[in-house]
């Protein structure tokens, strides 16, 4: 019973090994054991009444680890049985019986770990010859890179005379070529240092830079373009006139030449030209006469290349004098056209 118990827990072990692998080098082993047998064979041939029990053995093993997972030994055992001779005495009589076995195991190194299953063919001589297949389980510690010990259990199976036996045994041996030289870790080489190139010196690297030489007043957005904003941009006219008069003078053709440009520059931009008269004279006379000056002014901006839809003209008359004084300069001041003009134009953030 307590070998059937140790082959059932050899077996679950070896089931859930996974991570006691290590990697063996081709090479021969030898090695000796100690073993117990356990026998229960009756009426041996030429002995009928010879019953034989259980074995105290020692042995020597010589292998070859072909790889991590398989590897192979021939094996010889000295086994020394208990026997019992029930005739010719009435109470029988007890002896040993003097055996060996020999005969060859293949063992399979799960995940060419410790735990290893095997399997063989025997031939024992015990009073008579038999032959017998086995199969087992076993473990192996290394104690070095070579020496190690094991331990297994093994069912037999006799073909001549239908014996089932099981034995146990533990082991040292030595496994040839495994010195290793320690492992020197390599140190992998350090990787080049890559220094970002920014050929322009906008603070974007060329690889991110879909802008490449944008001006170094500029400010950048993240791809290295230059940014803008809309900002509201004004321009301002005043031409005055002398008394009853609406003929623009020469000395302001350069400020309407200003705001025709202002114009031209921003081509959805309209303007409003917004004519006015001093408080003498007659209310509705100076209406008309100050929506001449207005138009005035407006054929100077055409003349200039301004379209006349974008135009408009508004007579006042004295209805917003900008000075109401009772004046000589007052008046002056008052005879006048204005034109305030804005525009919204996207510019150039200045870089900081």
């Amino acid at each position: 019973m307590k070998l059937k118990s140790l082959t059932i827990a050899i077996a679950l072990a070896a089931t859930s090994v996974s991570a006691f692998a290590a990697e063996k080098n081709e090479g021969f082993y030898i090695g000796v054991f100690g073993e117990y047998y356990d026998a229960s064979w009756k009426d041996l041939n030429m002995h009928r009444n010879l019953e034989v029990n259980e074995s105290a053995s020692w042995g020597a093993e010589v292998g070859y680890r072909f790889s991590d997972y398989w590897s192979a030994r021939l094996e010889y055992a000295d086994m020394d049985f208990n026997a019992f001779l029930a005739n010719p005495f009435p109470n029988g009589n007890r002896n040993d019986v003097e055996g060996e076995r020999y005969g060859i195991d293949a063992l399979y190194h799960f995940d060419g770990g410790p735990f290893y299953g095997l399997f063989g063919v025997k031939e024992m001589k015990v009073a008579t010859d038999n032959t017998f297949l086995n199969a087992g389980l076993g473990y192996q510690h290394f104690l070095t890179d070579g020496l190690f010990v094991n331990a297994e259990t093994s069912v037999y199976q006799g073909l001549d005379r239908g014996y089932t036996d099981v034995n146990a045994k533990l082991g040292i041996n030595y496994l040839f070529n495994q010195s290793s030289a320690p492992v020197v870790p390599v140190k992998p080489a350090p990787a080049p240092v890559v220094v970002p190139v920014d050929s322009d010196n906008d603070g974007v690297v060329d690889a991110k830079d879909k802008c490449p030489n944008t001006p170094m007043v500029d400010a950048v957005d993240a791809n290295g373009c230059t940014l803008y904003e809309d900002r509201k941009v004004t321009t301002s006219l005043l031409v005055t006139f002398p008394h009853d008069s609406a003929v623009v003078k020469q000395q302001y053709f350069d400020n309407v030449a200003a705001v025709a440009k202002f114009l031209k520059e921003h081509k959805g931009t309209t303007v409003v030209l917004e004519g006015h008269a001093s408080a003498i004279g007659d209310a509705r006379y100076n209406k008309i006469l100050s929506k001449k000056r207005a138009d005035d002014v407006a054929q100077e901006l055409i003349k200039d290349g301004i379209a006349k839809d974008r135009i408009t003209t508004v007579g006042y008359g004295e209805e917003r004098l900008k000075n109401p004084a009772n004046t000589k300069a007052a008046h002056a001041e008052n005879r006048r056209v204005e034109a305030h003009i804005t525009a919204v134009e996207r510019v150039k953030v200045k870089r900081k």
